[in-house]
């Protein structure tokens, strides 16, 4: 683990030192790690003070000259906790051992421990977990979230206006792992963003999650039963976790993020006063620089910093995070109108809903990218959010069965159709849809041409056509009237050209031939 010496042990290392003792053996005399007395010895060397002056200061000083620093390599040792887990996890099976799993650890690590670390690391991992109902939090319990009351600051570029934010800060309270970010107000959208943010950054989702009585989490305080508000349960449920506000007037009951409201002015506030921030992103991302050195100092009374508490204790009992991000919801009421449809003002759109819904009064919930329609708390309708105004978005489910074939209607469709009377019919639909002036209009027209099949049948209807081409009478009338005087049984001119061989014009005797105009 992280190793940090009282200011009384560094005084020790020096007066050994000064004695002629060496390093090994101040280590044994003093019950601490040969490698952390070599540490403390360098640097004692590299100060620019002697051994003798380095004795002289009092504990303040030298706490100060020499801080408390970790040994631990992070991402080596984030590297080998995850590992530990999985070997906790596998214990139970049969014909376990601890050298089959560290061989495997050293296979794909590339810098592994050596086998004593690593089942020394395995026991100080799992005797805390163990002893974890010491603590006052179990881990993966809760998370405390909170709002600082002193805000920051980021200057309009254009005007340097200063224009406060907020600053949320969350702690889980077994390892005290904490969160901050900066947001522009305390409303129900930046506190929800942050949450979802936080979680992520936690990478894991504890049972509970502990907020103030603000009214963006609260509807209606109580000391016994608060109503959460609407959208930050859903929150809740979108990622498996409770909302339990503290009690109206107690902050006891979060009192660890109440204290790191106050180390957040220490070590993030103070860092900040001299820089200036254009963009909410730019602060936030120095807020996460100076996060990481926030995680990793060395608590004072406890063993270690609270993010290597975070790794070897609380991560694996948190949840996993959905594959889904939340994304905020919003609500508005609408009567499913008769053509199927409910009016959505945010757009002034319409979208489709089942027609047996027709005349129900609905609720809408809507995201971003998402509207839904609820019905007695049964959603009935999911459509991707369209922001064209005025739009109708339309599922063809949701139709009944006359307006589904309306809504395949198509110049294919009717081609279609037609084939099944005949290629005539086939090259009237084709002509009617083409000198259509509006598509809707050529359709209207080709289905009342090929219904006309229905009371006069297939053949009559493709030589009506046929006469209907010929004589360029292209019009659902034009056909009708010459099934009704049954003119598609008489030959057409150009079939008495064909049959004769001979010209239409009779003969007559004042009509001269070609011959006398030799």
């Amino acid at each position: 683990m992280a190793n940090k010496l009282d200011p009384m042990d560094l005084k020790q290392i020096i007066q050994l030192h000064e004695d002629g003792s060496s390093n090994r053996n101040t280590a044994k005399v003093l019950g601490i790690s040969r490698n952390t007395v070599n540490n403390y010895i360098q640097l004692f060397k590299a100060s620019e003070y002697s051994m003798r002056e380095l004795l002289g200061f009092d504990s303040a000083t030298l706490n100060k000259l020499f801080p408390g620093h970790t040994t631990i390599h992070n991402e080596r040792y984030d590297a080998l906790m995850q590992f530990l887990e999985c070997v906790n996890k596998a214990r139970k099976h049969p014909g376990f051992t601890f050298l089959h799993h560290y061989k495997q650890y050293f296979s794909q690590t590339e810098d592994p421990y050596s086998y004593t670390q690593f089942m020394e690391h395995f026991r100080r991992k799992y005797a805390k977990t163990k002893g974890s109902m010491k603590l006052t939090h179990n881990p993966g319990e809760a998370a405390f979230i909170d709002f600082a009351g002193k805000k920051l600051h980021i200057t309009d570029r254009e005007t340097g206006e200063l224009i406060p934010v907020e600053v949320f800060v969350a702690i889980l309270p077994s390892s005290q792992y904490t969160y901050v970010e900066a947001c522009l107000t305390q409303q129900r959208k930046d506190l929800i963003g942050c949450c979802i943010n936080m979680l992520e950054y936690f990478g894991g989702v504890p049972l509970s999650i502990t907020s103030d009585n603000l009214k963006s989490a609260v509807s209606r305080a109580s000391k016994y039963e608060p109503a959460i508000n609407r959208s930050f349960k859903e929150f809740a449920l979108h990622y498996g976790c409770a909302i339990n506000p503290a009690r109206a007037y107690s902050p006891q009951d979060k009192a660890l993020v109440e204290n790191a409201v106050h180390l957040t002015y220490q070590r993030i506030y103070h860092l900040l006063r001299d820089m200036t921030f254009f963009s909410l992103e730019e602060l936030n991302e120095e807020i996460r620089r100076l996060l990481v050195s926030y995680n990793d100092q060395l608590f004072q009374r406890k063993e270690g910093s609270r993010r290597e508490r975070f790794q070897s204790v609380e991560r694996e009992y948190l949840k996993p995070l959905p594959q889904t991000r939340y994304e905020l919801k919003d609500y508005t009421r609408a009567k499913v109108q008769k053509m199927g449809y409910i009016y959505f003002s945010p757009e002034k759109s319409y979208y489709s809903v089942p027609h047996r819904f027709i005349g129900c009064k609905t609720q809408i919930h809507y995201t971003r990218t998402m509207v839904e329609v609820y019905y007695n708390s049964e959603r009935i309708a999911l459509h991707p959010r369209n922001p064209q105004k005025g739009h109708y978005n339309t599922i063809k489910e949701h139709l009944s069965s006359a307006h589904k074939a309306y809504s395949d209607w198509s110049p294919e469709y009717f081609k279609k159709l037609a084939s099944r009377h005949g290629a005539y019919v086939i090259s009237c639909i084709e002509k009617i849809i083409d000198k259509a002036a509006y598509p809707e209009i050529g359709y209207k027209s080709s289905m009342g041409v090929i219904r006309l099949s229905d009371k006069y049948g297939s053949e009559r209807l493709n030589n009506a056509c046929k006469r209907a081409i010929e004589t360029e009478a292209l019009s659902y009338v034009h056909i009708g009237n010459i099934l009704k005087n049954n003119m598609d049984s008489m030959p057409t001119l150009f079939d008495e050209q064909v049959d004769t061989g001979q010209t239409h014009i009779p003969k007559h005797a004042n009509i001269r031939g070609p011959e006398h105009y030799t």
